[in-house]
């Protein structure tokens, strides 16, 4: 019976994950690599250690994260002094729909947990979360399970009593591999028959999550 409900971040909560692809275009141009907002197809769901390695392994010597996060951080901030973040439709309702049920709701997000924290509250969606695991709150990125028995612990349930909601593939994978029910809402990337093999359910959007609860 599932009692709680995981929720990643970026990509899943908020349309976000289209507006790093804009600003890593941006920060890139401005240092001289041209677009580089596809990086954020290859480090989705990874926390900040992981995702260097592989900034690493894409651009050696020539990258520059102070640079990169500089710039992104002045193109998003431009963003943000203009438009309100950008919510998923269906967020609301679905939240609405689970507290009203009694489901206990978590986050499990590689995003640094105060910037979590911030997000949630910019979209007024905070004070329906029991528990909010940041990913400078474990030592394993996903796809590593750490953050998702972390959850689960948080919320007080075992992992089959869990079902999680993520829209890439190492947060599909992280979530199974604790044995959580992954449901993924795609989003920049669509699964592929092995990522369709491990789903519990896949959704269009956050709607449709709504009759699987």
């Amino acid at each position: 019976m599932i009692k709680a409900v995981i929720f990643d971040m970026d990509g899943l909560m908020f349309d976000t994950e289209r507006l790093y692809v804009q600003a890593w275009d941006y920060a890139g141009e401005q240092l001289g690599l041209g677009k580089v907002g596809y990086m954020n197809l290859k480090t989705l769901g990874m926390n900040i250690t992981l995702a260097r390695q592989v900034w690493m392994e894409e651009f050696g010597g020539l990258y520059d994260e102070e640079g990169i996060n500089y710039h992104a951080k002045v193109f998003l901030k431009d963003y943000f002094s203009k438009n309100k973040l950008p919510v998923k439709p269906g967020l609301y309702a679905l939240l609405e729909h689970l507290a009203c049920r009694g489901y206990k709701l978590a986050v499990a997000s590689s995003t640094y947990h105060d910037e979590v924290l911030d997000k949630l509250r910019h979209a007024g969606v905070d004070f329906y979360f029991h528990a909010v695991i940041g990913g400078d709150m474990v030592r394993h990125s996903k796809p590593d399970p750490e953050i998702y028995l972390a959850a689960c612990r948080a919320v007080g349930e075992p992992p089959q009593n869990c079902m999680a909601l993520e829209d890439s593939r190492n947060g599909i994978l992280s979530a199974h591999r604790a044995g959580c029910l992954p449901v993924m809402v795609p989003d920049l990337w669509q699964p592929d028959e092995e990522i369709e093999r491990i789903l519990y359910k896949k959704a269009d959007s956050l709607y449709d999550v709504l009759a699987i609860t």
